[in-house]
């Protein structure tokens, strides 16, 4: 090859070649060549329809596409050879396939800028990695609902500003985690759809004088075609969509992971974790860290950041390819490793965990169970309010003299109100007072089976899908 054939793609108009410090800052390579695959792909397609348009002959299509399948083979071999003076992912292919081929290789590139070439690129990557974390997703779902079955029948404190509220089902808790990432779902589908629109034709911005046909390339790769060539190259709003899918399900994980590293500790001890998903102390023998679920939690801040990143890199941005939007793909990188690895390890966490029922319960009951009063004498037509301020005073009284709900005596509970005196005792129970809830929705063992019954359902359609 040549000294002029080493130069950049770009080089004609340029008297010398790039400084090295220069290089290593323009360079997109060593990050974007876990595109390759992705671009080698839509070259193909590519190829396919300049052959399909007469723009290359039969036999150079067939050249091409032989070329791209044996870099293709290299590339997921990993035996591909990667240098910085390629600059990036698709030079590096051109220039492989060129050592491949020959010459004919230097047709391929006929009708597209590597403008629509890197944008297509980004598509298909988001569109696959949309699919990789929604069935990771399903996982740890499938593993909710699996675990909530398990144990249907443990009661547990729900709170309210961290404070104890009212009791509720430990399959209820976990079907509402199930509600949360049901929408995660939904947003990632959202993002798979907005990546489904392929940006090749577009050229460099204004579209091409070769009678190439979008549509064909767009077809072939299972995509939608564009329908304006400035905003094909411009946009990055499908790697957004991404981006805000990631980081409202790190942010779901996070309270998730919360949530457990506070049930596992000494001072709750509702449950443990297997030790296969603990970690220890380099200094305290008879530690045990929840470490997977600090990390849900800690994640959540760079999957908000990587988010950020790219609105503030776009805010700026006129229409048209800018060097900037190089910076679109380090941070979905990241969110998508992040999440992939994350839910990779959740659901056989969820599964082998174990749980303290007589400790949940007891935690439970006490003034947990306040509400259940005040809305029997609501039900029995005292005015709510009144029957707050009655249990309220109850409640008082019962601290002061260091004594439980459960241990107030029919006359102390008649003292408090006369309509108490009717009060059926098993609702002063955990078990009681879950039982009670009569709602759509609720935490009555009657509710969450149906709850149960549809995430089933839910999980086979989406299994399906």
């Amino acid at each position: 090859m040549s000294e002029k054939d080493k130069s950049p793609l770009w080089g004609g108009r340029f008297g010398t070649t790039p400084a090295e410090a220069f290089e290593r800052l323009n360079a997109s390579i060593p990050f974007d060549v876990r595109l390759a695959p992705y671009d080698i792909r839509g070259s193909i397609a590519h190829a396919r329809m300049l052959g399909e348009r007469g723009i290359v002959s039969r036999e150079e299509t067939a050249e091409l596409e032989r070329g791209l399948r044996a870099v293709l083979e290299e590339v997921e071999g990993g035996r591909f050879s990667w240098t910085l003076s390629d600059e990036d992912v698709h030079t590096a292919v051109e220039r492989r396939l060129r050592e491949i081929i020959g010459d004919v290789a230097l047709k391929l590139h006929t009708g597209r800028s590597r403008n629509d070439q890197v944008a297509l690129d980004l598509h298909l990557f988001v569109r696959d990695a949309a699919d990789r974390i929604s069935e990771a997703l399903l996982a740890v779902m499938r593993a909710l609902v699996e675990v909530a079955e398990a144990n249907r029948d443990l009661v547990l404190p729900g709170y309210t500003h961290l404070q104890r509220a009212q009791p509720i089902l430990l399959s209820h808790h976990f079907l509402a985690h199930f509600g949360a990432f049901e929408r995660d779902l939904k947003r990632l589908e959202a993002a798979r759809e907005a990546a489904s629109v392929s940006p090749l034709g577009a050229a460099a911005l204004g579209g091409t004088p070769h009678p190439i046909e979008p549509a064909l390339t767009a077809k072939e790769l299972g995509m939608e075609p564009l329908s304006n060539s400035l905003d094909a190259v411009s946009e990055r709003d499908f790697a957004l969509d991404l981006l805000y899918a990631a980081a409202v399900l790190g942010i779901h994980l996070s309270r998730l992971g919360e949530e457990w590293v506070l049930w596992t500790s000494a001072e709750f001890g509702f449950a443990r974790l297997d030790d296969a998903y603990s970690s220890g102390s380099s200094i305290m023998p008879q530690k045990k860290n929840p470490d997977a679920y600090e990390l849900m939690r800690g994640k959540a801040g760079r999957l908000v950041g990587n988010l950020t990143t790219l609105l503030v890199t776009l805010k700026g941005l006129p229409l048209g390819y800018q060097k900037d939007l190089q910076e679109d793909k380090e941070p979905i990188f990241d969110s998508v490793d992040a999440v992939l690895a994350v839910l990779a390890v959740l659901p056989e966490m969820l599964r082998t965990a174990t749980f303290d029922g007589e400790r949940m319960a007891g935690a439970a009951g006490g003034f947990a169970l306040a509400t259940e009063l005040a809305d029997f004498l609501a039900a029995r037509g005292v005015p709510f309010r009144e029957a707050h301020r009655a249990v309220g005073r109850l409640v008082r009284r019962c601290e002061e003299s260091g004594t439980t709900l459960e241990e107030v005596s029919e006359e102390e509970l008649a003292a408090a109100h006369p309509e108490l005196a009717e009060l059926p005792r098993e609702l002063l129970s955990p078990g009681g007072s879950v039982a009670n809830k009569r709602s759509s929705g609720s935490t009555s063992p009657g509710s969450v089976e149906v709850q149960l019954e549809r995430a089933r359902t839910r999980l086979g359609e989406l299994g399906e899908a």
